[in-house]
């Protein structure tokens, strides 16, 4: 059985981690080279990297930053934000990172995730979605969850993995901040529709949450950030509760 991914994740706006409630309401949460080496030295599986300000300010990602952040650790790292061009996206790779994370300029022009996958291969190209719930489902947003889209989520990821995606991440912006954990029926929905890794973000609260996305929701990996930036636990906590629990992790 494939073992489950910790992430840690580090929402950066200009050069600090934050931390909001539904992508607003934000609070700084750390400087993000430093939590970068910690969560490393700690044994995290991977790390992600999401400016979160770059998209909706239309700017580019803090590669500066990035570089910093990916001298510090020696596992996976996913970069995110005003990723719009195959260019940002061998800048980004170029600056250290080992996949890109793309969300609004994929919603506006979906080939960009084929050419991406065509030229650093599917491996590299990381489909985030931001999804709520609206009437009779969900749907993406864009703009870091600010503007709406007629996408519905779980097609829209069945149409990312056809296009070149090799993971989703899957943020529910319904849950995101709220600790309330995450949304397990979009989470397993998701799951169930593709054959790439679904990584599970939006909502996780306690050990428990992290458990009920993989047990129940079929996610991948969990991507984590309130609970890591505040202190309520640790990575090496998190492999214990979930190894008792017999979800297979990395030791």
């Amino acid at each position: 059985m494939l073992t489950r991914r910790i992430i840690p994740c580090l929402d950066v706006d200009r050069d600090r981690v934050v931390k909001g409630t539904r992508f607003q309401e934000l609070r700084p949460a750390g400087d993000p080279v430093e939590m970068a080496r910690h969560y490393y030295q700690e044994g995290a599986d991977e790390l992600t990297f999401l400016d979160i300000g770059a998209s909706p300010r239309e700017e580019q990602t803090v590669l500066e930053l990035v570089q910093k952040v990916a001298r510090e650790i020696f596992i996976p790292l996913t970069v995110g934000g005003g990723i719009r061009s195959v260019e940002d996206m061998r800048r980004a790779l170029e600056a250290g990172a080992d996949k890109v994370a793309v969300c609004t300029a994929a919603l506006a022009d979906p080939e960009l995730l084929t050419r991406g996958a065509t030229l650093f291969g599917s491996q590299c190209i990381v489909l985030s979605i931001d999804a709520a719930f609206c009437d009779d489902s969900w749907y993406a947003y864009s703009h870091g969850g600010r503007t709406p889209t007629q996408e519905k989520a779980v097609e829209w990821a069945r149409k990312g993995e056809a296009l070149g995606a090799g993971e989703i991440l899957l943020n529910s912006i319904d849950r995101d901040g709220t600790r309330e954990g995450y949304d397990l029926e979009l989470l397993q929905k998701m799951s169930e529709a593709v054959n790439i890794p679904v990584i599970a973000s939006g909502g996780a609260g306690s050990l428990e949450h992290l458990a009920r996305g993989i047990e129940i929701g079929k996610a991948d990996a969990v991507l984590i950030a309130s609970l890591l930036h505040f202190g309520d636990t640790s990575i090496p906590a998190i492999k214990e509760f979930l190894a008792a629990r017999g979800v297979p992790v990395r030791c």
